[in-house]
């Protein structure tokens, strides 16, 4: 797939399908993340890959009520990093969670590749998650990120959630969030 294609074909979707994702298509998330771009090459990203029952339960454990779809999920990617693992500029520019952000949007897209649902999320107790993955206190845990193939059951989604599944919520128009050559002057 073209990258063009990754980009309108990546979803957040939430009905998963317990199917077992396939190991050379995990091993390429993984390529994906790796390759991707940081700050003086630092890359500050670490991921710990819940596949195995004790870790994927251990990951489950910490799921916001929300988030009870996430459950079906074959595999929970756990994203942490540590501040001083990245660029601290004198300017309060600390790269580690921008250079992450890069790795996991490389790792959506790749999913979207291969075709499975990568989908972020923030609903889930970091303490509990550090505590129970063996994640040292100095790392920050950024995200989950909930890999899955798509389903049908969606017993376990709110109302509101179904209704997120019908289609890709609207985008803000492009004048809202860029701009040609100076801020306040809409790009389109």
């Amino acid at each position: 797939m073209e990258v063009a294609g990754a980009i309108r074909a990546r979803r957040a979707k939430r009905i998963l399908t317990e199917r077992k994702i396939e190991d050379e298509k995990i091993e390429a998330l993984v390529e994906a993340a790796r390759l991707s771009a940081s700050c003086f090459n630092n890359q500050p990203w670490r991921m710990v890959f819940c596949r195995g029952k004790e870790s994927l339960e251990a990951a489950r454990s910490t799921l916001a009520k929300g988030n009870a779809w996430a459950t079906r999920a074959d595999t929970i990617i756990v994203v942490a990093a540590k501040e001083t693992d990245d660029c601290q500029l004198n300017d309060r520019r600390n790269y580690y969670l921008f250079d992450c952000g890069l790795a996991v949007g490389q790792l959506l897209l790749r999913a979207a590749d291969l075709g499975f649902i990568a989908h972020p999320i923030a609903g889930y107790d970091p303490v509990k998650a550090r505590e129970l993955l063996g994640i040292p206190d100095d790392y920050v845990v950024i995200t989950f990120i909930i890999c899955a193939y798509e389903g049908t059951d969606d017993s376990l989604l709110s109302d509101k959630q179904k209704g997120w599944e019908c289609e890709r919520p609207e985008r803000k128009p492009a004048n809202e969030n860029f701009f040609l050559d100076r801020w306040g002057r809409p790009f389109a």
